[in-house]
């Protein structure tokens, strides 16, 4: 891929953020052996959280796929902060996505779906990867989703 990851996120309209700030007593990513996995990620541009609430009651299916791709944004960020470049990422290893969730509403895969997709315009095949899904009742700061991305470096 002659493409850097940072180039194709722009030209994909999306914009690389600045990692978010922890917003409790842990670290934001962390590498072990050739694997980096991120904490729990959230919606911020900047230090604002967008997409607060449940998805099927204040928020819509839609609303919630685009914060999940806020929310890879800023994973990559935390990624590209441990490696200095995305262009060490080797493949995408998983996505752990966990959505606040209206009672009764059993959409998250389709609420990842734009995530998932994302991964694999950005790296190809390489942004392959395995995936997690939940509904959850409650969640940090009210946010819509949060995800967590496991990957491998050169």
């Amino acid at each position: 891929m002659s493409q850097t990851p940072e180039s194709r996120i722009q030209e994909l309209g999306h914009t690389l953020p600045s990692p978010p700030q922890a917003v409790g007593s842990y670290i934001p990513a962390t590498q072990f052996g050739n694997v980096i996995v991120t904490s729990g990620q959230l919606p911020f541009i900047g230090s604002e959280l967008m997409f607060k609430g449940k998805v099927g009651d204040q928020l819509h299916e839609d609303d919630g796929s685009n914060a999940a791709c806020l929310c890879l944004l800023n994973a990559l960020a935390q990624i590209k902060a441990v490696t200095g470049e995305l262009s060490k990422i080797k493949r995408i290893i998983r996505l752990e996505g966990y959505v606040h969730s209206a009672p009764g509403f059993d959409r998250q895969p389709y609420v990842l779906n734009d995530a998932s997709q994302l991964l694999t315009d950005i790296f190809g095949d390489r942004g392959k990867h395995t995936r997690v899904a939940l509904g959850i009742s409650e969640m940090p700061l009210n946010a819509a989703v949060q995800l967590a991305l496991w990957v491998e470096i050169e």
